[in-house]
């Protein structure tokens, strides 16, 4: 499974589009991974860059869980899915960002894109440039989270 690590400045041009940075174009190719999927995240203002294949498998995890019979469910899941779009880099490693998400983001042109995990977050500069959380309460949020066993459990 890829996993994207790095926080990379990036520039959209006057349509919208953005070039993937070369490390993460390389880990895509090298997964085969031809198609994106974008999406605004559900919790922060910034957008997400899925793999074809994690998305899908998050899909279906979803809609294991939601009962289509039961009307919020289904507009949990229909709000979910009605959110994304999928995007497919250009012969020159770019993607067209949809101007609706870059207004949901508030994307003017200097971008950041951060690894996380199996996805990619693409974040506004501005917003993406002051901790995510202070220094203190990140530690505090560590030590609630993991206790004793600290980060690196398996470590010999």
């Amino acid at each position: 499974m890829t996993c994207f690590l790095g926080n990379i400045e990036a520039k959209t041009d006057a349509k919208g589009r953005v070039f993937i940075p070369a490390v993460f174009r390389k880990q895509l190719q090298a997964a085969s991974e031809e198609s994106l999927v974008l999406r605004k995240d559900v919790y922060q203002d910034c957008l997400v860059l899925y793999p074809e294949s994690v998305w899908f498998k998050m899909q279906a995890s979803l809609r294991q869980r939601l009962n289509r019979w039961n009307p919020k469910q289904q507009n949990v899941f229909r709000q979910f899915v009605s959110d994304a779009e999928v995007v497919v880099p250009d012969g020159n490693g770019r993607i067209l960002i949809p101007k609706r998400y870059l207004q949901m983001v508030g994307i003017q042109s200097d971008v950041r894109f951060i690894g996380m995990d199996n996805t990619i977050e693409i974040w506004a500069k501005e917003r993406a440039e002051q901790p995510f959380m202070d220094a203190q309460e990140f530690s505090a949020a560590l030590e609630e989270m993991l206790g004793d066993e600290g980060i690196f459990m398996n470590e010999e």
